[in-house]
């Protein structure tokens, strides 16, 4: 854990900062995280080897909603959350609502991401998000992707919303009591 708190994290928080003031661009961003990705898959590689246990932070289900088949997002958030530690169950994208309300229920998780891209796939994520609520009233949801905003993360009864990855993974941190 010293390793991902102390190596890890910071490197991800680096290249957070250096793509939110353009100094590296997308690519560079997932190639950033997929480092951490297999850095962190050798520390759990190694930790099970010797028997230690696990050491997820907690369980969370991404998607991204019924009807938009863009996972970039979601993809990038889903490295960036593993190699803070946590356990991601991805269902994929173009995911029915009915699908994320089961899985969340079927693994417990205290936490839902879903994405979109398309303004067309709104009705979906909002669709999705109430489901959870009436179903699954105890998980937090987090929304993101281009076409969202706070106002509308809000409009839909979501809990958080995340403007990118690092901000999905810092509301997992709190969600998870980090």
């Amino acid at each position: 854990m010293r390793i991902i708190s102390e190596n890890l994290v910071p490197a991800l928080d680096r290249a957070g900062e250096r793509f939110e003031k353009g100094k590296i661009f997308l690519p560079q961003l997932i190639l950033t995280a997929e480092a951490a990705q297999a850095c962190f898959e050798v520390i759990k590689d190694k930790l099970s080897s010797a028997n230690a246990g696990e050491i997820s932070k907690g369980k969370i289900v991404l998607a991204t909603v019924k009807g938009d088949i863009h996972d970039i997002g979601k993809n990038i958030v889903k490295v960036l959350l593993e190699s803070y530690g946590f356990t991601v169950i991805d269902l994929g994208r173009d995911v029915e609502p009915r699908i994320i309300v089961d899985a969340a229920i079927e693994h417990k998780v205290r936490l839902v991401g879903l994405s979109a891209l398309m303004t067309t796939t709104l009705g979906a994520m909002a669709e999705t998000v109430a489901l959870l609520n009436s179903e699954y009233p105890e998980c937090r949801t987090v929304v993101g992707g281009a076409v969202l905003t706070e106002s509308y993360a809000k409009s839909i009864n979501a809990d958080f919303y995340a403007k990118d990855a690092k901000k999905t993974a810092d509301i997992a941190a709190e969600v998870y009591g980090e």
